[in-house]
């Protein structure tokens, strides 16, 4: 390292820069990839900002700072307000675009986007471990019911409560300790593929591992299970009625624990319902997001973005880009070429100001929209629908014409009630006051960052207003799948110029999928969880019942040998778990309506509430416990009066 300290970077635009010193290994950026700043940046330049009045107008850059030590961040907030106070009154511009400073927390700045997916998801899995842990408990007290004159003989013959409860929470921590250990290697197997199916914007992303960390939490949350769903069962093990047990029959005896096995069962049921709820919510979502009108056809569309020196004037950047267009453009079954800066979906995306006539008397007038730099042609290629006028052409592609297009939320909010073509706004771009600009058509609202969220309103301005060269970001529209002409285009590039490189070479397509990661990852793993709730109740169902028909053997005899047929046996049985399911789904849709508010701003397209999710859901639970209660109702319809009988 320290032979690099005092040497030249070679580079490709401009004088080498000296290397004055060598950061430690896997140096990283803590900030939300929605941030488009480099994770782990290899070259880091020193900022050459202007200090002098005239240009404290730029608003791009970070601030990162470190409080002092006993500094509370409140206190920090109060001084930067008297600051951005001071700068609104000293600059006309910080005024107008009402300037202010927030001091934020990283770690707060960082997990804001996501957190409400993470709390959801551990919600999620906080139910299934309840729900799991409701079902052993459940087939605990069905054992200790079947053992229950074998506990009171020992309880009768002086062993204490203590030792039956000892002996009762042991077999429970055997149990957790198996599935603890399960649970980790299935987790350790499965990790690599819930990296890989994990949506980008997942803070520290690379940094999720199997650790000393998440052992200590699965022993503890093992330890946590066990007391969970052995306490129960071991404290009522431990305190038969000793008498009532010894005089009962083997086939009668237990039936006092119905009523808590019953409760546990609708517990069950209430929080797999809810968790059902949760993601049907998600399955909606998604089914609304594959709907979302983009504003442009992402199909049969490669993307790229240039990097490299595209010429020292603005003369020789508008030569290059000419000619990186015609070459693109002349690759055989590509139907057309354009570029822009930023590119929808690809991140970038920051506003500028603009407004009307009335914002030159009242600045607080001025309001803010999302702006696109790009070449003529450019929705041509994207497909993206012209409302009115027209777009832009080569004469419109220089720094002299201040020509504008703009979407249809724009017009719809600066002209209300007339066309926006012809008109004249206020925008601010490459100069430091404000300037007209006529408007020469009004295309559709493109989604650019989210495709949950429409984004602001849109301008758009030519490559060849800022000065040719600016627009970084290419598409190429095909005639077929648009991944077979990425060696074309590299070929082509590579002959322009051996210092240019091309970053994230992939079909459009590919980036849409990417903004709708978040909204997959979500009801994957909510679909899994949900799945394996619902199951886990139908099991505890289906253990209810088929211990209830065990232990009634005696009483279905007797019903069978007065006369009850087998079809009102199974629809005695089939009656008794389903009434288990509807109290449990009643409660869990009480829950629901509190709970899935939370959700709120993960669904696209959907209400929390959604009564065809909701509806949907009980349906398909009703179905469920159905299955789960049919298997022991026709075991009881089949019982011989005569064996069931002779059994007692």
């Amino acid at each position: 390292n320290q032979a690099v300290i005092g040497q030249p970077l070679p580079v490709a635009d401009g004088p080498a820069p000296i290397v004055v010193g060598v950061l430690s290994p896997g140096f990283e950026l803590l900030f939300p990839p929605d941030s488009n700043i480099e994770q782990f940046p290899d070259i880091w330049f020193a900022a050459r900002i202007p200090y002098d009045p005239a240009n404290r107008s730029n608003v791009q850059w970070r601030v990162v700072g470190r409080l002092k030590p006993g500094i509370a961040i409140n206190r920090a907030q109060s001084e930067a307000e008297t600051i951005a106070d001071q700068i609104r009154r000293a600059n006309a511009i910080s005024k107008t675009a009402g300037l202010y400073i927030r001091i934020e927390p990283m770690k707060q700045h960082l997990v804001s986007a996501v957190q409400p997916t993470v709390l959801l998801l551990m919600g999620a899995v906080v139910f299934l471990l309840l729900i799991a842990c409701a079902n052993v408990a459940n087939l605990m007290l069905v054992r200790s019911s079947l053992r229950e004159r074998e506990l009171a003989v020992r309880t009768a013959l002086g062993g204490s409560w203590w030792r039956i409860v000892r002996q009762m929470l042991a077999e429970a921590f055997v149990i957790s300790a198996l599935g603890t250990a399960l649970g980790v290697g299935l987790a350790w197997l499965g990790l690599h593929q819930l990296l890989v199916i994990a949506p980008p914007d997942l803070p520290r992303l690379n940094a999720i591992h199997m650790d000393l960390t998440v052992l200590a939490f699965s022993t503890l949350a093992g330890v946590a299970a066990a007391i969970l769903f052995g306490i129960v069962p071991a404290l009522r093990a431990a305190r038969p009625d000793i008498i009532g047990v010894l005089r009962a029959s083997g086939r009668t005896a237990g039936l006092g624990s119905g009523p808590l096995r019953n409760a546990v069962v609708i517990l069950e049921v209430a929080l797999s319902f809810l968790l059902l709820i949760g993601s049907g919510l998600m399955f909606r979502t998604f089914l609304a997001i594959q709907k979302v009108d983009t504003g442009f056809d992402p199909h049969n569309l490669l993307t790229f973005q240039l990097i490299g020196n595209t010429g020292n004037t603005p003369q020789a950047r508008a030569a290059f880009m000419r000619q990186m267009h015609d070459r693109l453009a002349a690759i055989p079954s590509v139907r057309s070429a354009t570029a822009s800066f930023p590119m929808p979906f690809a991140g970038g995306f920051s506003p500028i100001r603009w407004g009307n006539a009335d914002a030159l008397a009242d600045t607080t007038k001025f309001q803010a929209a999302d702006f696109q730099i790009v070449l003529p042609g450019y929705f041509e290629t994207m497909r993206t629908p012209v409302i009115a006028g027209r777009t832009f052409t080569e004469a419109d592609n220089t720094p002299e014409r201040n020509m504008l297009v703009i979407d249809q939320a724009l017009a719809s909010k600066a002209f209300p009630s007339e066309s926006a073509v012809g008109k004249r706004i206020l925008f601010r771009a490459r100069t430091q006051e404000a300037v007209w600009g006529e408007i020469v058509g009004v295309v559709a609202h493109q989604r650019n960052v989210s495709l949950a969220d429409p984004g602001r309103e849109q301008l758009y301005l030519t490559d060849g207003y800022f000065g040719n060269g600016i627009a970084g970001w290419w598409a190429l529209r095909t005639s077929s799948d648009p991944a077979g002409y990425a060696g074309r285009v590299r070929d082509e590039v590579r002959k322009l110029g051996a210092q240019l490189l091309i970053g994230d070479l992939q079909p459009m397509e590919g980036l849409v999928v990417k903004a709708q990661s978040s909204t997959r990852f979500s009801l994957l793993l909510i679909g899994v969880f949900a799945t394996i709730a619902a199951l886990l109740a139908g099991v505890g169902l289906y253990g209810v019942l088929s211990t209830a028909v065990r232990q009634r053997t005696a009483e279905i005899g007797v019903r069978m040998a007065l006369g009850a047929t087998p079809a009102r046996i199974f629809s005695l049985v089939v009656g008794h778990g389903l009434r288990l399911s509807l109290l449990g789904i009643a409660l869990g849709l009480v829950a629901a309506f509190e709970l899935t508010s939370v959700m709120t701003s993960m669904l696209v397209g959907v209400k929390p509430t959604d009564p065809i999710t909701f509806a949907s859901m009980a349906v398909l639970f009703f179905l469920i416990a159905a299955l789960a209660s049919w298997q022991p109702a026709r075991r009881a319809a089949c019982l011989h009066p005569t064996e069931a009988l002779r059994e007692e």
